[in-house]
């Protein structure tokens, strides 16, 4: 007899506990559960342990609409956004709801049955679980949680030193008075350095070719002022509103006026760094901003860290690796005893899991997203995916709303399916993203597609998004809302709902 669930969330980091809060305050008679492959809750801010982990967005635009964030600092480590993230959970009692360690492999829907059948797999025996649920809600992220993105370096095998990904940290890595390159120019990257430098004899960037980096401080002084004042329910909406002008302002100039946008960023990184600097070789990229995601250093840490001389940037190709360090394209040799790639990420799009719709296998990557949270001709199915030019958090708290919303509409019609669907023969196909990071160009051909037209063109606009998910009609015309013929239905044990 397998369990069934009204809803299934899929991942229990920032998203999946924020999906579980919004559906135990939208839908309080909707019953649930949450597969989490992972020992412990927290996604990304449990399993990164790199030091000087931290966001790369301002805490009031990644934390929740629902839960003010109250910390003085508003580019927060890693640790405190994990502790924010599992007091949330604890404090709702949605950490009652999730199951650990169960890795969700297959998920088949019926459509005679109107649910989905999910199959995960527990703890390191690898035992098959299933569990049937109304409405299937994956918030897994986007990359692969087991594995970096590390090229295929020549001569690694020949380094005699240590070789790490900040994605599998050791917590035994000793680095106090050594040598260390830093392979990469991301956000990673740019947080490593400074964070190391304070114990490694010096510590080298070297980067292929440069990222925008801009500086930010740490800590939100308008926010702060408020916070002497007014109560923190006033104050958190006043400052994440102001931040979301900002970073819209930002993207926007960077799109429009992309050369003006440049000499802006150019002017800051001189003010940063000694005069004399070589900037348009260390600081100076191929690319338009917001081509890839800006790189942000609260309180400017990398640029000092450069100007005291405890750190230094190569631009250079790698040509090889040998015993005693990296050679480089124009000759030079950097001397390491620690090398950390900071190369990037894998994509996988709904954490690898099979789908299959009444026993047929669609074909992921020719499926349309649907307001950026729902696929064409997936009954039932949604997932989390946050923007690109702003904090995922944003995005990801208005997807839960919609669906909350898209299921009180159902329950009150009397529909247990819908499935967008597309009617119109003059939308084409776009790339999900307009990013040319190397982590989504590698992947870009296995993932769903966005359409050409609304609602099947996917916004990078948090207003527009927010007039469209939050009070926009549910009934648009297209999504197709039906049930299934009557028929006995499998035995199952329901699960009690969160009320």
């Amino acid at each position: 007899m397998s369990e069934h669930v009204d809803v299934l969330i899929v991942g229990a980091g920032l998203s999946g506990i924020g999906a579980a809060h919004h559906l135990q305050e939208r839908c309080p008679g909707k019953s649930y559960a949450i597969l989490e492959a992972r020992a412990d809750i927290g996604g990304t801010w449990d399993l990164f342990r790199y030091p000087g982990i931290r966001s790369d967005s301002d805490m009031h635009t990644l934390g929740y609409r629902f839960r003010p964030w109250t910390d003085p600092k508003s580019i927060a480590d890693g640790p405190s956004i994990l502790r924010y993230v599992r007091a949330t959970a604890s404090e709702g009692g949605i950490d009652r709801h999730i199951r650990l360690e169960h890795r969700v492999v297959n998920a088949g829907w019926s459509s005679e049955e109107a649910r989905w059948s999910v199959e995960a797999r527990r703890g390191e025996g690898g035992e098959t679980v299933t569990m049937t649920c109304g409405f299937l809600f994956m918030n897994s992220g986007y990359y692969r949680y087991d594995e970096g993105y590390t090229p295929d370096f020549p001569g690694l095998a020949d380094f005699g030193g240590t070789v790490v990904h900040p994605q599998h940290w050791p917590e035994d890595l000793d680095y106090a008075g050594k040598r260390v390159v830093v392979i990469g120019s991301g956000a990673t990257a740019v947080t490593l350095v400074p964070a190391m430098a304070k114990d490694a004899a010096q510590v080298t960037m070297l980067q292929r070719s440069p990222t925008y980096i801009v500086s930010m401080p740490g800590e939100d002084g308008i926010a702060n002022f408020l916070h002497r004042y007014l109560p923190d329910r006033v104050v958190y909406p006043i400052v994440r509103w102001k931040n979301v002008v900002l970073q819209g302002i930002s993207y926007r100039l960077s799109r429009r006026r992309p050369e003006l946008m440049k000499k802006l960023l150019r002017r800051g990184v001189m003010k940063a760094l000694p005069p004399g600097y070589d900037v348009d070789t260390h600081f100076k990229p191929r690319y338009n901003p917001w081509d890839q995601r800006l790189c942000l250093v609260p309180d400017g840490d990398l640029f000092k860290t450069l100007r005291d001389g405890d750190a230094e940037i190569v631009t250079d190709r790698i040509e090889s690796f040998t015993a005693a360090g990296i050679k480089l394209e124009s000759g030079e040799e950097l001397e390491a005893d620690v090398v950390v790639t900071a190369t990037g990420l894998n994509l996988l799009f709904l954490g690898g899991m099979k789908v299959s719709i009444d026993g047929e296998e669609p074909d992921m990557a020719r499926a349309l997203t649907y307001k950026g949270m729902m696929l064409s001709d997936f009954p039932n199915f949604a997932y989390t995916l946050g923007y690109t030019n702003a904090s995922w958090t944003l995005k990801a708290d208005l997807t839960s709303e919609y669906i909350c919303r898209l299921l009180n509409h159902m329950d009150a019609d009397g529909h247990r399916i819908a499935t967008p669907k597309v009617s119109d023969p003059s939308i084409t196909e776009e790339p999900l993203l307009d990013f040319n990071s190397g982590y989504v160009l590698r992947s870009l051909h296995r993932l769903p597609k966005q359409g050409s037209k609304e609602p099947w063109k996917l916004r990078q606009n948090y207003p527009l998004d927010l007039r469209t998910l939050r009070h926009g009609p549910v009934a648009d015309g297209i999504i197709e809302f039906s049930n299934p013929a009557p028929r006995a239905q499998p035995a199952t044990q329901v699960l009690a709902s969160s009320s």
